[in-house]
């Protein structure tokens, strides 16, 4: 739980390194050579920040769990293209974000956007409420309740450290409505959280 003083710059950070480590390079050559065993070590080094990203950029625990899954999946069928130019965590990230948007795309074609504008309107009208000063509030939960393109650019700018520019390109959105969507989703967790509002 975090109370209403904390601010945004307080979540961990789930900024992908940039760099391979000597050990991380020999696991993945072993990987690329069809080695599961190797492949599992780079999992339990990764999973955890590939969980957090997937559940904040979701909000949803058992899709944030499907998403995880099916980022490794699709990462140990594309290490053959890991070229070891960026951080394998930021290769990693990279496919997990596109993962959740695809799945996300899916879900709303296939439920036809039945209710998805709906629920957007209500989470944002429950951040626009009015705040216990007492009160100690969860920022996870705040995140999660976004609405979903405020909760993207938030999560992929604000948290992660990408760009804006790089943001955009993921998201598949010009970069001026991904820093509207940032200002949005600052403004709805300011009005919940009295947080301070930071520049974008």
């Amino acid at each position: 739980m975090l109370t209403r003083a904390m601010s945004l710059s307080s979540l961990p950070a789930a900024s992908p390194a940039v760099a391979l480590t000597a050990g991380e390079g020999a696991l993945l050559e072993r990987a690329r050579l069809g080695d599961r065993g190797a492949f599992e070590q780079l999992y339990r080094q990764h999973c955890a920040h590939i969980y957090a990203l997937c559940l904040r950029l979701t909000g949803q625990r058992e899709l944030a769990e499907d998403c995880v899954q099916e980022t490794f999946i699709a990462a140990w069928r594309a290490l053959h293209s890991f070229r070891q130019r960026s951080g394998y965590a930021t290769w990693l990230h990279r496919i997990a974000v596109n993962t959740v948007l695809s799945r996300q795309r899916y879900l709303a074609a296939r439920d036809g956007d039945s209710g998805a504008d709906s629920e957007t309107d209500e989470a944002a009208a429950s951040l626009d409420g009015a705040a216990d000063p007492a009160a100690t509030l969860d920022l996870e939960r705040a995140i999660a309740l976004l609405p979903p393109g405020a909760r993207h650019a938030l999560v992929l700018v604000g948290i992660c450290g990408y760009s804006h520019l790089e943001a955009s390109r993921l998201l598949g959105v010009a970069t001026g409505t991904c820093k509207a969507q940032l200002s949005r989703a600052r403004r709805l967790l300011a009005a919940r959280l009295a947080l301070p509002m930071e520049s974008a």
